[in-house]
Order: C-alpha cells, then structure tokens, then sequence
C-alpha cells in the first residue's frame, strides 16, 4: 500500500495553471537551456509562482535525467533532470511531473527550472499585436 497521499486544491491551497503569455528564457553558463511562448504559470497557495515550459521549447541535449525523486499530494511525482556542465549549481535543477494529479493535468509534458540552480528565469512581454 502506497503512504502518498493525492490532495485536491481548494481554497486553504489554491493552484491555477494558465498559459504565459510573455516569452520565457531560462539560462545557465551562457547558454539558453529553453526559450518558449508557450510556458505555463502555476501558482500554488503562497509559493512563488513556478514557469512551466513545454519540452519541444527546452534543449534536452543539455539535461541528463537524475534518480532523486519527490512526492507533491497535490501534483504528483517529480522526476529530476540535472544541466551538463552546470557544475554542482545545475544538479537537480530542473523537475516534470509525468504523470500529474488530475488537478494539474495540464502541466504534462513540461519542464520547470528552480531559479536558484540557474542564471536566469526571463519573461519578456511579448509586443502587442498591430503595435510597432
């Protein structure tokens, strides 16, 4: 019998997932690891909120997938990727949730990077349409 329990948000721990409409850019050592108009918000209860980027948008050539695991009961499983040559900052760096909790469903697919193991994390607004 499994002990992770499985939790829906309500309103003692909200999360919302919406798509970004800014590009997102997320780098280390001088090297763009993903670069997507397509990266999704999720904001979870007090958290700060986490950029969520498809894998066709981050260069996987430049991630090697890590055995270290965690449990979200509102998410899921992570699994954990580290960035080549990102020295001991860029190990762990990045995390997927594969099979997500039906609530975040939407996060499949996605690649998230903690802020702290990378140079950067940018959001660049996007220019209005018909504006020059």
């Amino acid at each position: 019998m499994s002990d992770k329990s499985i939790k829906i948000p309500g309103p003692d721990h909200p999360i919302t997932v919406e798509h970004n409409p800014c590009r997102v850019v997320v780098t280390l050592g001088g090297r763009t690891v993903a670069d997507s108009r397509d990266a999704l918000t999720l904001r979870e209860a007090s958290y700060p909120p986490v950029q969520y980027i498809p894998r066709k948008d981050v260069d996987m050539s430049l991630l090697q997938r890590t055995d270290h695991r965690t449990h979200c009961p509102y998410k899921g499983d992570a699994a954990y990727y580290s960035i080549i040559r990102g020295g001991e900052r860029g190990e762990n760096a990045v995390w997927t949730y594969e099979a997500p909790n039906a609530a975040v469903s939407n996060i499949k697919g996605h690649l998230a990077f903690y802020p702290d193991r990378v140079d950067s994390i940018e959001e660049m607004a996007s220019p209005e349409a018909g504006t020059f």
